[in-house]
C-alpha cells in the first residue's frame, strides 16, 4: 500500500500557488494587469454567439481573468519578475 500524498493547494488556473508570498504578489498584479489588457482588446466582450445578455459578460470576464491568471503563472511578459526584484530589493533596504 502506497502513501497518499496531500495535494498542494491551487488558484483559479490550476496551478500551484509560488511559495514565496513576494513572488506570489507580484504574480497576482501581473496578473491583474494583464486582465485589463485583455479586456482593453476586446477580449471577453459579448459576442452575441451564444444569445448575449449579462450572463454572458460575465462569465466571459471570468474566462479573461482565468487567462490571465495562466499567462502570468506560465511566465507572463515579465512584469512579475520585474516587481518580485523590486520588492525584494525593498524587503532587504529595510
Amino acid at each position: 500500500m502506497t502513501p497518499i500524498s496531500p495535494t498542494p493547494p491551487t488558484t483559479l488556473s490550476g496551478v500551484a500557488p509560488a511559495k514565496d508570498p513576494l513572488r506570489q504578489a507580484a504574480t497576482d498584479l501581473e496578473a491583474a494587469f494583464l486582465t485589463e489588457m485583455l479586456k482593453s482588446a476586446g477580449l471577453g466582450k459579448s459576442r452575441d454567439i451564444m444569445g448575449g445578455g449579462a450572463g454572458e459578460d460575465q462569465f466571459g470576464s471570468l474566462l479573461v481573468r482565468a487567462q490571465a491568471d495562466q499567462i502570468a503563472r506560465s511566465g507572463g511578459i515579465g512584469l512579475a519578475e520585474s516587481l518580485f526584484n523590486a520588492l525584494k530589493e525593498a524587503e532587504h533596504d529595510n
